[in-house]
């Protein structure tokens, strides 16, 4: 497995003003439909089906580190749900950070998600399933995603462990998924990674970047 800081601050949803998000780490994210309408297809006895549009974003995601080469994705850490994704974004190597922290300053604000960083990472991705799926249905400019995502920082193999736990069974415990409107009752393993993710101690910004939200 690709090394990765433990030492990471996360958030849940608004980017943290000042932290450099292209910083090699392990990147929890969610991404969920505009309107968290069920796109992608349906979930039969706890296992997912995708539908055209599903497949679709998963070809996508994974497109995503052929075409960046400081991202690796892995098949276990990824999962196309009928209104949302899951997935770990592994940003590995210092290339796109080290570039940015020695480049002369400006006082003028990035207009967008900073290059090589997980939200223009993100955006990259959204945009090519909203293009895609908008030819198929024949809606040019209609939103398939919601402005936003949640993400944070995986800073231990125990928090690592459940999320990949929690990726894995998401269609098995789709009767509990806060995202389905029709749940039956709150999820004990998303309770787990909740106090994983707040009895960690929250870090300074490690460096004067800013993330705009997409």
């Amino acid at each position: 497995m690709t090394p990765y800081d433990p030492q990471r601050h996360h958030r849940r949803s608004i980017r943290l003003r000042g932290y450099d998000y292209t910083q090699p780490g392990a990147y929890f994210v969610t991404i969920c439909t505009h309107g968290r309408e069920p796109l992608f297809g349906t979930v039969v006895d706890g296992e997912m089906r995708v539908n055209e549009w599903g497949a679709i974003v998963r070809e996508e995601w994974f497109r995503t580190a052929q075409l960046r080469p400081y991202v690796m994705l892995y098949e276990d850490e990824f999962v196309v749900m009928p209104n949302h994704v899951h997935g770990i974004i592994w940003i590995v190597g210092e290339t796109v950070g080290a570039t940015r922290r020695v480049a002369p300053t400006t006082t003028i604000p990035p207009a967008g998600p900073v290059a090589g960083s997980v939200g223009a990472i993100i955006g990259q991705f959204k945009s090519a399933v909203t293009k895609r799926i908008n030819i198929l249905r024949a809606t040019p400019g209609a939103p398939v995603w919601q402005r936003n995502y949640y993400e944070h920082i995986i800073r231990n193999e125990r928090a690592l462990d459940a999320i990949r736990r929690y990726i894995a069974e998401n269609p098995l415990r789709w009767h509990l998924d806060r995202y389905n409107p029709d749940h039956t009752g709150t999820d004990p393993l998303a309770r787990e990674i909740w106090d994983l993710i707040r009895a960690s101690p929250r870090p300074s910004p490690a460096a004067s970047v800013q993330e705009e939200d997409q």
